[in-house]
């Protein structure tokens, strides 16, 4: 009996996995002539990623005005921006209240007329077609065009996060068939126009949100405006640990488990179970490898095993440049997804994290 309930739970957790990337895009190139565009770049202490998004932006198809807001940086991020011939707006610290990233973007926001406004984070790169690209999902769909990047990954330590950003994707719902309805956003690339961005409250209306961008999305679900999210694909990259582990932990933790509560919850639960699967693959593969058990059973298991890794390869190939032992030797990577979600756990009901220096209040 226990055999079966196992069988309906693997071969549910695979199909999982299948329908919640059934509808998978990405964005695609285009030299689409946009319109009056305008970047606007919220940076704190990014003086080593700011300039590969700057140079892109530099090479865009697209001519698009740029604004750094500097989120009270104490390293070169400033300068690093005037290097590159940017406008730099420093409005200080934020005021109580108001999230960092929040602060910087509506200060951006109200420093420019233009039609459009592209909010990026410091550490994406944009292809050449990239914006373009982006302003014709908004000509087609309106409201506010959500990017998630293809994450570069290059030190060791990075490939810790395969589970992360194949979890990110797929508890969101948005590429899914019929699954997610919870509106959802990604941070690091979004496009929307001004009129809209207004309707929707703006980012004042997210001020002391943590995940701002699942809550902008909400703000604009509420003023009856759509919400289109895409992969970047080969268009839209990020690499957003490069300076250490810490900064991994860091950053992971901040905001998975108050991520995890904001999901779809078909999605979530499916997700769940997706991931629920892995843990039973792993755990008996072991086990039975470990106490010689019998070869019938043994074998069993070394096959899940070969399945579940082999759909995580598809997965990882999508969302990121992950190395094949994240895929082979998922519970390596399985790991240490369990150890950041319970630091996160524990953050979320404490009630605050630290980030970049500053002590944040959930929910402030």
């Amino acid at each position: 009996m226990l055999e079966v309930l196992y069988a309906v739970v693997l071969v549910a957790a695979v199909l999982a996995g299948y329908v919640l990337l059934l509808r998978f895009r990405v964005v695609a190139a285009s030299g689409s002539a946009a319109g009056d565009v305008c970047a606007i770049i919220p940076a704190r202490n990014e003086q080593n990623s700011l300039p590969a998004l700057l140079e892109s932006l530099d090479r865009s198809t697209v001519p698009v005005r740029v604004l750094v807001i500097d989120d009270a940086s104490t390293d070169a991020t400033v300068a690093r921006a005037r290097e590159a011939g940017v406008e730099v707006i420093s409005p200080g610290t934020p005021p109580p209240g108001w999230t960092g990233k929040a602060w910087a973007c509506h200060v951006g926001a109200n420093s420019t007329d233009a039609e459009l406004l592209l909010f990026l984070d410091a550490d994406t790169v944009l292809a050449s077609g990239a914006l373009g690209g982006i302003v014709d999902l908004h000509r087609r769909f309106g409201g506010l065009i959500s990017v998630q990047p293809y994450h570069r990954v290059q030190r060791t330590y990075e490939q810790l996060s395969a589970y992360f950003n194949a979890v990110a994707v797929m508890a969101s719902g948005v590429f899914a068939s019929g699954v997610g309805r919870r509106p959802m956003a990604f941070g690091p690339c979004l496009l929307t126009s001004r009129d809209d961005y207004e309707r929707a409250g703006g980012h004042a209306a997210v001020r002391g949100e943590i995940l701002d961008d699942v809550e902008l999305a909400a703000a604009y679900e509420k003023a009856g405006l759509p919400v289109y999210c895409v992969a970047g694909g080969s268009q839209i990259r990020m690499r957003s640990y490069p300076n250490g582990i810490r900064q991994l932990v860091a950053g992971w933790t901040k905001n998975m488990a108050s991520g995890a509560a904001a999901t779809d919850p078909r999605a979530g639960l499916a997700t769940g179970l997706w991931i629920c699967a892995h843990h039973l693959v792993a755990v008996n593969t072991l086990l039975a490898m470990w106490t010689a058990d019998e070869a019938l059973a043994t074998g069993i298991w070394l096959v899940a095993w070969v399945a579940f890794a082999l759909q995580l390869r598809v997965i990882l190939r999508r969302v990121g440049s992950f190395r094949w032992w994240t895929w082979a030797l998922f519970p390596l990577p399985l790991l240490a997804f369990d150890l950041l979600f319970a630091i996160s756990t524990v953050n979320t009901l404490r009630g605050s994290v630290r980030w970049r220096g500053r002590t944040v209040r959930l929910g402030a």
